[in-house]
């Protein structure tokens, strides 16, 4: 019998390759790859290529593809949402308006007003998907990629009665950056961290038993090449590893977004350019549609395996189904995890997989001095997912005001305002 997996939001290019790669790689299983996405030439698109690595590497794996979720949904055994409301054309006016009123954000998908107001379309959708999760595929495990992750998993747990996990290669994606900068083996480094999503402390950070903090502050004051000089500065002063690093790190410090205020140099601008994430994103599709459209082969290096969210998906599958433990890190509710945090925020921390299903771990040893860092935002993003359910104006600019505080009152409500006028099609709660 084969399982069910269901990619909601398939038009996620990058995302939609590394899963269906994964997949493939693993002949021992059975699987139906059900595409969902509600834009009808995207997802022609991306059947047609996945068709094409299907066929190319003669895998016993069948494929369906629908706009509407609801017809492949029953008998789901994982529903995994990578989902992103109005695309990139919304996306570039969370960063854009901002930056009209004083604001520079590198990236405007987590934390900022660019954050708050994804969050305010992403929740409406993914309340929806949790809603038809409920009725027609009850027992499937239902997983979300889709950013503002912190704040999306909140509302789906308020909500609804479905148990959605929040992924992230995050910390993966970290302990690789510090194994490449201290050039050591990635696998002799072991770690602990935890944190809200994009804002992740790894807070204990060993090399074959031994601290490796020492050494990592030695070289980071030579250099901090593919850190970052705010995580540097960060490091040095909790003996704390931030992962994201500064791309997403500095829109968690408020004083960086302002013209100039990032080490001299504008977020999103001349640092980690905004403009340039979505000119890739674009150029990417269009390669996609002209793969499509060719009636040759996907080309050998199509297969190249690219590091991305879909990396541990399958490793986690694999750890229930078939019950070989392991530790991976998900975004999951606090639930006193970390003391001094609200038990329904969800926090980035490691849990244990096996077929006895998901076991969060509890951070006993957590430093107290970071918490004031989880605890501001974990407030904001309440009053966001408040926001996002019962489409209170009042509360939206609160949590838009509180993430721009280099602004004026006046001047963040317009600001706030201006976010829901641009959104308007896709803010059914505040109509």
């Amino acid at each position: 019998m084969r399982r069910k997996i269901v990619l909601v939001g398939a038009g996620s290019v990058v995302f939609t390759k590394g899963l269906v790669m994964d997949i493939l790689e693993r002949p021992l299983e059975k699987w139906h790859i059900a595409l969902v996405d509600i834009n009808e030439e995207t997802l022609a698109v991306i059947e047609k290529i996945c068709r094409k690595m299907i066929k190319q590497r003669h895998a016993d794996v069948t494929l369906s593809a629908s706009v509407d979720r609801r017809d492949v949904l029953p008998g789901a055994d994982y529903v995994i949402s990578t989902i992103g409301v109005g695309g990139r054309r919304a996306w570039e006016q969370d960063v854009f308006i901002p930056r009209k009123y004083g604001i520079f954000q590198p990236v405007g998908d987590t934390v900022g007003p660019g954050g708050i107001s994804r969050a305010m379309r992403m929740i409406p959708s993914l309340l929806d998907i949790a809603k038809d999760i409920e009725r027609l595929c009850p027992t499937a495990m239902f997983i979300t990629y889709s950013n503002p992750m912190t704040m999306n998993c909140m509302a789906i747990r308020q909500a609804t009665n479905v148990k959605v996990m929040g992924l992230c290669h995050g910390v993966k994606n970290g302990i690789k950056r510090v194994a490449r900068f201290m050039d050591v083996p990635y696998q002799k480094l072991s770690y602990t961290a935890c944190g809200l999503n994009h804002m992740v402390f790894m807070y204990h950070l060993r090399y074959e038993g031994q601290d490796f903090f020492p050494k990592f502050i030695d070289k980071l004051n030579k250099a901090t090449l593919e850190i970052g000089p705010l995580t540097a500065d960060f490091v040095r002063k909790h003996n704390t590893h931030v992962v994201s690093v500064d791309r997403h790190f500095s829109e968690f410090v408020p004083s960086t977004m302002s013209e100039g205020t990032y080490y001299g140099k504008t977020l999103g601008v001349d640092a980690f350019s905004f403009e340039g994430t979505i000119n890739y994103g674009d150029r990417e599709f269009e390669t996609y549609v002209n793969y499509a459209k060719s009636d040759e082969d996907l080309p050998t290096d199509f297969f190249a395996r690219d590091p991305g969210e879909h990396e541990e998906l399958m490793e986690i599958i694999e750890a229930i189904t078939e019950d070989k433990p392991g530790i991976f890190y998900a975004n999951l509710p606090n639930q006193g995890a970390v003391a001094g945090l609200p038990s329904n925020v969800v926090i980035e921390r490691p849990a244990l997989f096996s077929g006895s299903g998901i076991s969060p771990l509890q951070m006993t040893d957590f430093p107290v001095e970071l918490l004031p860092y989880m605890a501001k935002y974990a407030a904001v993003y309440e009053v966001a997912v408040q926001a996002a359910l019962t489409g209170d104006v009042r509360l939206f600019r609160y949590a838009v005001e509180e993430c721009s505080p280099p602004l004026t009152s006046e001047n963040s409500m317009k600001m706030a305002d201006e976010l829901l006028a641009a959104h308007k099609q896709d803010l059914p709660q505040f109509s």
